[in-house]
């Protein structure tokens, strides 16, 4: 399946929680860096998954933020869905998953982020924003990971 173009962007969840909380310390961070990938022309995307995270983020106690209104939360989540191209977790994304868990390393919570990988993979995405490039640095050879700050 190719449906990304060359200068497509995965947005990690994390990106738009920060970008969501005024509180956070990466708040401006967040929303510029969104902001100058639109201003690129790069076509920005999330999947199901990053829609799932962020309601549970956003619904949960933080460090440093209560937990958001639900209503405000789902009108976030519905926003969303207007302004990225929103991959869905088809078979082709499960069987990249597996078979990524087969050549790398990977085991609980790293899930999360190896299927994040494999449906960049699927729907041929090959850059991913995030700002926990940690994470990502296994796939390094597969992805080009783009840190929230340099």
């Amino acid at each position: 399946m190719v449906i990304g173009v060359a200068n497509s962007i995965f947005i990690d969840t994390n990106i738009l929680v920060y970008a969501n909380v005024s509180e956070s310390p990466f708040h401006q961070a967040a929303i510029q860096a969104i902001a100058n990938q639109y201003d690129a022309g790069s076509e920005l995307w999330i999947s199901r998954q990053v829609l799932r995270e962020f309601l549970m983020t956003l619904s949960r106690s933080q460090v440093f933020v209560n937990p958001r209104p639900v209503a405000v939360i789902i009108e976030r989540t519905r926003f969303f869905q207007t302004q990225f191209r929103v991959a869905d977790d088809i078979a082709q994304v499960t069987e990249r998953l597996l078979s990524l868990m087969e050549e790398i390393p990977i085991g609980g919570k790293q899930v999360h982020d190896a299927n994040i990988v494999a449906t960049m993979l699927v729907y041929d995405i090959p850059q991913l924003l995030t700002h926990n490039i940690s994470d990502f640095a296994r796939f390094s050879g597969l992805i080009t990971v783009l840190p929230l700050q340099n």
